[in-house]
């Protein structure tokens, strides 16, 4: 990840090996991560069963949320690229029944695509 992007909070793609390594002691056996992103701190991580929300808290980061989100509970998904004047692109992920959506924020940068590729690839099984 360029020092740019990390300080404009731009979404870089993380080598899937690297990330699976880090996260071996939460992944399940059969398990694998697919295709990982970092923002700033935060990682937003596509395994083959479910969706990694990484929140590193704190001042020192050692503080870390890891929220899983199973591909089946996703029921629709919304992904808004950054425009000109508003460099925040976010996207929103309907969970079950609930009708409030759980959103995160995207700094623009190319890989906005990328994650709404692996969304939809994941959740609609493609």
């Amino acid at each position: 990840m360029g020092l740019l992007s990390a300080i404009t909070g731009n979404a870089a793609s993380r080598d899937a090996e690297a990330v699976g390594d880090e996260l071996a002691p939460i992944l399940a056996a059969e398990e694998r991560v697919e295709l990982a992103f970092q923002l700033v701190r935060d990682q937003f991580v596509f395994t083959n069963a479910r969706l990694i929300l990484i929140d590193k808290q704190g001042l020192t980061g050692r503080k870390v949320e890891y929220q899983s989100i199973p591909y089946r509970s996703i029921t629709r998904f919304a992904v808004e690229t950054a425009g000109h004047f508003d460099l925040d692109a976010e996207f929103k992920l309907w969970i079950g029944s609930d009708p409030t959506p759980l959103v995160r924020e995207i700094r623009g940068g190319e890989n906005v695509a990328a994650i709404q590729r692996a969304l939809a690839t994941m959740v609609l099984g493609g």
